[in-house]
């Protein structure tokens, strides 16, 4: 076998070439490589029947391909008047004299004996390419692949390595490939710890999706609002095809109130109802019949868990089917099936006269409300948990990026805490336990659409509540509000302050607080209050390491360290303070709006000495002693309501 450049005006393809036929093949797959490389592997080809010309064994393909773009290039430089010499030859691989027995095996062997590259291979030649400077649409023109196609190859770089190669080993599919991408750093460690644990199951494909969701994922796709606009974050996987809402409960509320626009445009078009068929609910089509809407036909919107609304226009139940059919029978309309109860009902009042009887009503109840205190709380904490469109209340998410701060705030006694008295009052709600918070989120048995704001569970909620003594609604009260208290707040300032909270009964340095540290001044003061200010004078030159180090030896005491007990930084005490003069901190900022809107002597005394006013305390206590007074006269009533 020898090697040679042939023109290509002397090459035919042989009919013993396993791709001979009288129709050209296709080679718009590789057209671009060759218009960009030429044609890099030899064609197989052997001695023909006259002298100088030969038969093509294996490369078909490829020398259609390469006449194609001789004819482009022998064009392009008949117009520019410069000749391209190379551009009708093609690299050939010259084969001895054989049979066609051999000729056919060989051309097997040429197309049969190949092993494509696996994508993580792929990946790894395209992430040098982009690194040498070609950008996606270079790499793609290249090799003939779209610019969508490279994308998907390079998102696996988002990948971490170990689950780069089990791709490649083909232990785990392309699904959950996909789905990995849509996970960050962290995700993609727990899911490997899920591989790697015997007793645990790592979920694969789909369920990896609603793994990573937290259980409920919501296509951008299924809004019924403008997403853009709406300025929700969404999450889309590396392949640039599918993207989830990240805040569920952000898109169910513009997606409820989307819902509910859509149902009073169909009421207000003639549609006799607009019934909105919540998620635990489904409309089966056996049970309906389809009713035109000059005949009462009802539209049904079913909404689906993962945000998906689905209409059905034009029907109704089959009783209420039957019930009409056999009215239009019995007032003469069977033959033409009108009749007087075959049109829909025209209402009793007009819209002018319903808002004029809502509106009088409205301010009746809410006059007698006045002197009616216990209702109103009862009700208004009520609206806090349901919600109504007037109300919006959400909890604190307590978001953080570092995964080892989350835990360290997950584990804490004081959330334990708070945790029990939730789980406490949801089971006075009757709700389960699991529930992560009170406020929002299927209260007593679901709401009519989405996963909040429905004036059926607000209802319900409310008679519950009234059933309930003052001790259980103030019980729920105090969740509700600790639910809804804003991290970082002035709000928590003036609180904390005037309960004057002990943080070293409920927090303790751990390892997640010191590793967020990264000041050696502030490091070197705090060295000073554990340790005292020798060690820190002595240590004053020591790397943050070091002072690390030192600040957790005293704090356990270890290393021979005298443990010191109940330390608290400065930051975190009520109120705070910082070490510097720098600023800076959020907690002193807060603390310093919380006490300018108090009266102007105890703002300046309150920030001198740190220590909080004692009128709200004494009047709490004058509050405590007027309640009991109150219970005695509740007691003797015998009214579960507060006066």
């Amino acid at each position: 076998m020898r090697l040679e450049f042939i023109a290509l005006g002397n090459l035919a393809v042989s009919k013993s070439n396993m791709r001979y036929a009288r129709k050209a093949p296709d080679v718009s797959d590789i057209l671009p490589t060759v218009r960009a490389r030429g044609v890099l592997q030899p064609v197989l080809v052997r001695p023909g029947c006259e002298a100088g010309h030969y038969e093509i064994v294996a490369g078909c393909r490829r020398f259609h391909a390469a006449q194609l773009v001789a004819a482009e290039r022998l064009a392009a430089c008949t117009e520019a008047g410069e000749p391209d010499p190379e551009a009708a030859l093609l690299p050939c691989a010259i084969l001895d004299d054989a049979d066609d027995a051999s000729a056919v095996e060989a051309s097997l062997i040429e197309n049969i004996a190949r092993l494509d590259p696996d994508e993580v291979s792929r990946w790894t030649c395209f992430t040098r390419l982009v690194k040498e400077g070609r950008s996606i649409a270079e790499i793609g023109q290249t090799f003939g692949l779209p610019d969508l196609a490279v994308k998907r190859i390079l998102a696996l770089g988002n990948l971490l390595p170990r689950i780069r190669e089990m791709y490649r080993a083909e232990e785990i599919d392309a699904a959950t490939v996909r789905h990995l991408t849509l996970a960050s750093k962290a995700q993609q460690k727990t899911w490997l710890a899920l591989v790697d644990d015997p007793d645990a199951y790592a979920p694969r494909g789909f369920q990896l999706k609603a793994f990573l969701f937290g259980g409920q994922s919501v296509p951008t796709g299924h809004a019924l609002f403008d997403v853009e606009a709406s300025g929700l974050s969404t999450v889309a996987d590396l392949f640039g095809e599918d993207a989830y809402f990240a805040e569920t409960d952000a898109f169910w509320d513009l997606q409820n109130a989307a819902i509910e626009a859509r149902r009073l445009a169909y009421l207000k078009s003639g549609w006799a109802d607009a019934v909105v068929l919540p998620p635990e609910s489904h409309f089966h089509s056996w049970e309906y019949e389809k009713t035109a809407k000059r005949r009462g036909g009802r539209v049904y919107l079913d909404v689906r868990a993962n945000g998906e609304v689905v209409v059905h226009e034009g029907y109704l139940s089959r009783k209420e089917a039957a019930r009409l059919a056999k009215a239009s029978l019995e007032n003469g309309g069977a033959g033409n099936g009108e009749g007087a109860a075959g049109k829909a009902a025209r209402p009793e009042l007009t819209s002018i006269t319903q808002t004029y009887i809502d509106l009088h009503r409205h301010a009746a109840v809410r006059a007698e409300l006045l002197g009616r205190p216990g209702l109103a709380l009862r009700l208004m904490v009520a609206h806090a948990i349901a919600g109504s469109p007037l109300w919006r209340i959400v909890p604190e998410p307590q978001t953080v990026k570092s995964d080892a701060v989350r835990e360290s705030v997950e584990t804490s006694r004081a959330e334990t805490v708070f945790d029990t008295a939730r789980r406490s009052v949801l089971a006075l709600l009757n709700q389960p336990g699991d529930e992560p918070t009170v406020i929002g989120g299927g209260v007593i048995g679901g709401t009519c659409y989405g996963m909040r704001g429905s004036p059926r569970d607000l209802c319900r909620l409310f008679a519950q509540l009234i059933e309930l003594p003052d001790e259980m609604v103030m019980e729920i009260l105090t969740v509700v509000m600790g639910e809804s208290l804003a991290a970082g707040s002035a709000a928590v300032e003036a609180l904390g302050m005037e309960m004057t909270v002990p943080m070293a009964d409920w927090w303790q340095a751990d390892a997640a607080f010191l590793d967020t540290l990264r000041d050696r001044e502030v490091l070197l003061a705090m060295v000073g209050e554990v340790a005292g200010e020798v060690v820190a004078s002595a240590n004053s030159r020591e790397k943050c390491k070091t002072l690390k180090g030192i600040i957790r030896d005293h704090l356990a005491g270890t290393d021979g360290r005298v443990k010191r007990e109940g330390w608290v930084p400065r930051w975190m005490e009520f109120p705070p303070t910082q070490y510097t003069e720098r600023g800076g901190v959020g907690t002193v900022d807060a603390h310093r709006r919380a006490v300018e809107v108090s009266e102007p002597d105890s703002a300046e005394d309150e920030l001198a000495s740190g220590e909080p006013d004692s009128g709200i305390a004494d009047a709490d206590a004058d509050a405590d002693a007027d309640g009991d007074e109150r219970d005695g006269e509740t007691e003797g009533d015998g009214s579960r309501l507060a006066a």
